[in-house]
Parts: C-alpha cells; structure tokens; sequence
C-alpha cells in the first residue's frame, strides 16, 4: 500500500515500469512505504533496501534523524532516480516516570552480563528480513487503553535521566489480551527478562518488527506464524514497570519507529 499524501513521482511517464513514489515528507518516526518498477535496485544510506514483486519498499525513520533521506533507485533498464524524503521534526516532551523498581533503574553490577545477553538476542531478532509484506495491511491497536506514554519522550525514572521512549504504553488491566496488530512470524518470546519482563518479538517482513513488553502471559512460541488479530500474550506488569499496561515498540531492523503513527497511516488508506 502506498501512502496517499504528499508523493514525489520520479520519470516522464505514469506506467508502473517507470515510475517511483516515495512521500515528499515524513515525520521522525514514521515508516514509509513507497513504489518502484518491480525488479528495481533500491540504496537509502548504506543499506540495499527489499523489493517486492509489485514494486513495494519500505524503510523506518528515526527518532533523531533531522537530515532529509537519500534514496537512489536503479530501475531494471538501468535508469536511475535519485529521491529525497525530507523529515519532519517533533517535540519530545519530558515525562518523569517515578515508582519504578531501583534495581531496574539502576541494576546491580552482577546482573550486567544477563541483561546484556538477553538485549543481544531481542537485537538478533531484528536482524532479520523475511520476504513477507506484513507490514503492509493496515495496522489494528494490539489493546484498547489509554496511552499512558508516548514515543520518543524523553524519560527521567526515579530522578534519574533515561533515554527516549522506545514505544507506546497503552494502560490495560492484568491479563488484558494483547492481539497481534499485524501478520507475521513470532522470531522472539520469553517470559522473564530482566528490564522488559514477558517480551515477545512479531515479525511482519522487510525489517518490520512489533515487540511488546511487560507481558504477564505468553500463548505463542518463536517460529509460530500469527495473523492480524490473533492473542498472543497478555498485560502485565513485569521488568521495569509501575502498572500494568503494554509497551508496543515498532522496529524496522535497528530503527525505532513510532507505532502510533503507523496506526494514523493505516486510518489514511
């Protein structure tokens, strides 16, 4: 699917075999989805990006990215676009977060080695790049709550400063079921990390990735394929947390993108 607003059409002619669509403007965060002639070669940065068989690409853009994004496009005939998606930026408001477990704030050193390998292997989950479009239906809310917290803000746990916030909190009762939001293949599930508690990783191919947090159940296991609506897991409270509710973070590969957003996207098809 490609997004309806604001698109920069590259080529003389209008048939899908020439032309490439990419949005005009994106916000820090935002996933972006946009069409070449299938069979093309398509460069943002230092990455090969994907192609489906109908021309689909997608990328994620970060929260900190301020720089416009440079794509180059060879098409099968050995043409060549050059695209540029300028990014919009957002204000991070400071949200302090207080009542968080200390020992989670400020783990002790003999937890460094455990903490790390369980980061390592929700990163490894990432990594990968199924030739799945997934990502492509319009997204579902995995829960129905209030957002307690937003992405990106700035966080201060306990007085103390944190980096900003990797996905959206979305308050929910214990044992609230969490439903998948989209398609895709279950690539990361355990039930007791140290910071993130219950944790499951949901692929849905080209780099796009759904992870959720704090889960007090899991009900699906890593190499499952789930579809859009299925439960997965339910809320909890566990890791780093002050309540119960579920943290949706979005990924594509090592990027982290704003879930919400994506929701608005899939309202604007």
């Amino acid at each position: 699917m490609l997004l309806a607003l604001g698109l920069v059409c590259a080529g003389a002619q209008a048939q899908d075999n020439v032309r490439v669509v990419f949005p005009a403007s994106v916000q820090q965060g935002a996933l972006v989805i946009g069409r070449v002639p299938p069979g093309s070669q398509v460069r943002q940065g230092e990455r090969d990006l994907r192609v489906s068989g109908y021309g689909t690409v997608v990328l994620g853009v970060g929260r900190d990215q301020r720089d416009p994004l440079q794509l180059t496009v060879t098409r099968p005939d050995g043409s060549r676009v050059d695209a540029e998606i300028a990014v919009d930026r957002r204000n991070w408001p400071l949200q302090h977060v207080n009542g968080v477990p200390p020992r989670t704030v400020n783990p002790p050193p003999e937890l460094a080695a455990r903490i790390a390998r369980e980061q390592a292997a929700v990163t490894a989950a990432r990594t990968r790049d199924d030739n799945r479009t997934d990502f492509a239906t319009a997204f579902i809310w995995p829960v129905n709550g209030r957002i307690s917290g937003r992405f990106g803000n700035a966080r201060v746990y306990n007085g103390q400063p944190g980096s900003g916030h990797s996905g959206m909190d979305i308050a929910a009762p214990t044992g609230t079921p969490v439903k998948a939001p989209a398609g895709g293949v279950v690539t990361f599930a355990d039930a007791d990390l140290y910071l993130t508690g219950g944790t499951v990783v949901l692929d849905h191919g080209f780099g796009i990735s759904s992870n959720f947090l704090h889960l007090s159940r899991i009900d699906i296991k890593v190499g499952d394929r789930v579809e859009q609506g299925q439960v997965i897991a339910a809320v909890g409270s566990t890791g780093r947390s002050t309540g119960p509710h579920l943290h949706w973070g979005m990924n594509w590969f090592d990027v982290r993108i704003d879930p919400l957003l994506v929701l608005e996207r899939s309202k604007q098809e």
